[in-house]
């Protein structure tokens, strides 16, 4: 059995690097063989991939998280645009819509994520889409600049009618599930999970971020992963393993990626 996870902000979780390698010395060991990491801004990726890009599991997404619009500089996108051709660059993101914490007009964040979202297109690579309180926008922008290779809709947590109606317009639309979906009272997500075919997932962990149930009390590391896919796997009644696998194919053939057995 194998674990892939598909968004994690392992610059976040420890500052040392030597602490940063040993996290995912331990992921490797409890079977993560693949990890996308994420930053919110380009300073902070360009220091993590010099510090990490060696990493036999680690693979990279760049972008601009919404939240960070503020702090852009002029020429970001000439710089994304150099980073995605970097070995192990697989994603754009986290890009997306934040109206919950307001950084920037609705203007603004809308132009910074078709942005991302023509980036995306024009290097054949997925995005990683942030969304907070922006469900029709969110649609509405995809529809006019998704790109070729699809999206994902990270740290999903809305109802189970948007997430069916997200996929039911997008034949490249992947939801991904964070350790909030182990809560008790994650009704809606708990729906989702099990309504949405298993092959238009993905998991995360979103670490450090979204503690699963059953490490709620320490930062969240990618080793955790395998607590999300357990959960899942018992929500839709199937075997981990094979659960667990075809999670694995999905990230696989969404970043364009072949990870050995």
């Amino acid at each position: 059995m194998r674990f892939f996870d598909t968004h994690a902000h392992i610059g976040l979780i420890v500052e040392d690097t030597i602490e940063r390698l040993i996290i995912l010395k331990s992921a490797k060991h409890a079977k993560v063989d693949a990890i996308i990491s994420i930053c919110n801004n380009l300073v902070d990726f360009k220091k993590l991939y010099k510090e990490l890009a060696d990493s036999s599991n680690l693979f990279f997404a760049a972008g601009i998280s919404p939240t960070e619009i503020e702090h852009k500089s002029k020429d970001w996108q000439e710089q994304l645009e150099e980073i995605l051709t970097w070995n192990k660059v697989v994603a754009v993101g986290e890009t997306g819509l934040d109206y919950m914490k307001k950084t920037g007009s609705r203007d603004q964040q809308i132009e910074l994520f078709i942005k991302h979202l023509q980036l995306a297109d024009r290097n054949n690579k997925p995005a990683i889409i942030h969304n907070r309180n922006a469900n029709n926008d969110i649609l509405d922008v995809l529809g006019s600049y998704m790109p070729k290779q699809g999206a994902v809709l990270h740290c999903f947590c809305e109802d189970p009618t948007f997430a069916q109606e997200a996929i039911s317009r997008f034949d490249n639309l992947y939801i991904s599930f964070a350790g909030n979906l182990t809560w008790r009272n994650s009704y809606n997500l708990h729906k989702s999970a099990i309504v949405l075919p298993l092959n238009r997932i993905l998991v995360e962990t979103e670490s450090p971020f979204m503690k699963p149930t059953l490490y709620k009390d320490v930062r969240t590391k990618p080793e955790f992963i395998h607590t999300t896919v357990e959960y899942l796997a018992g929500l839709r009644n199937e075997s981990v393993e094979y659960v667990a696998e075809i999670l694995f194919e999905n990230a696989e053939r969404f970043f364009q990626i072949s990870i050995p057995k």
